[in-house]
């Protein structure tokens, strides 16, 4: 078992330049902060890490594992062509409140509609990375640039706080192919902010997940069910 440590300033560095124009549409604050970038850490992680790594798995903290999370790397097997990115849809309706102009001007949109049809967005605590993939994905990279991050949002009306997670939910929304959706198991997100917030009539149509929870998810605090 090899462990090798990254100096967080040294990454924030050679990310400053790549993500530094999506920032001011997917950060909490106002403007572009240096910071910040290493938020977007997942979404470049192809260009600043070295080529031998051809695969990472990115986790939040605030996750517990129920089963060998070697398991999850079984299901970069499973990814479509032309997918480079594997990741679970969000479980609460944040996205259908964040595209809430988009989704008035095309009423008949599945964009922030819950599963099974809908596309309720993507939430960034479980990625699976296929590094190789994503530097020989031509598309992947063009969305990278600058003018076709600021046409996306411009289109659908976006304006974000998540970091790298609305980055991915908003291209999920214009090219899907580029996603394994990843089963709500792996990602078993327990935040019931928007319950409570304007949301209780639909929530429970994002909320739910059957099957038997591989890793709980606590985000927003949300304290994790004991063994």
């Amino acid at each position: 078992c090899q462990v090798i440590v990254h100096d967080v300033n040294e990454l924030t560095e050679k990310l400053f330049p790549i993500v530094e124009a999506m920032q001011k549409h997917f950060s909490a604050g106002s403007g572009t902060y240096y910071s910040d970038s290493i938020f977007f850490l997942s979404v470049a992680m192809h260009r600043i890490m070295p080529k031998e790594i051809t695969r990472i798995i990115q986790v939040d903290l605030d996750l517990k594992y129920k089963t060998n999370i070697r398991d999850l790397f079984d299901e970069f097997d499973n990814f479509p062509e032309g997918a480079v990115i594997g990741i679970a849809r969000e479980m609460q309706p944040v996205y259908r409140h964040t595209f809430w102009q988009y989704r008035r001007e095309n009423p008949q949109t599945k964009v922030g509609e819950p599963p099974p049809d809908g596309l309720p967005g993507f939430n960034s605590g479980v990625l699976l990375l296929n590094l190789e993939a994503m530097r020989q994905s031509k598309l992947y990279n063009q969305l990278l640039e600058p003018t076709m991050v600021q046409k996306l949002t411009d289109k659908y009306h976006f304006k974000g706080h998540l970091g790298d997670q609305d980055f991915f939910t908003m291209v999920g929304m214009e090219h899907p192919e580029l996603f394994h959706v990843l089963d709500c198991t792996w990602n078993r997100q327990l935040c019931t902010w928007w319950r409570d917030h304007g949301y209780s009539d639909v929530f429970d149509q994002y909320f739910q997940c059957e099957g038997e929870v591989r890793i709980y998810h606590g985000n927003c605090n949300t304290p994790i069910p004991e063994d």
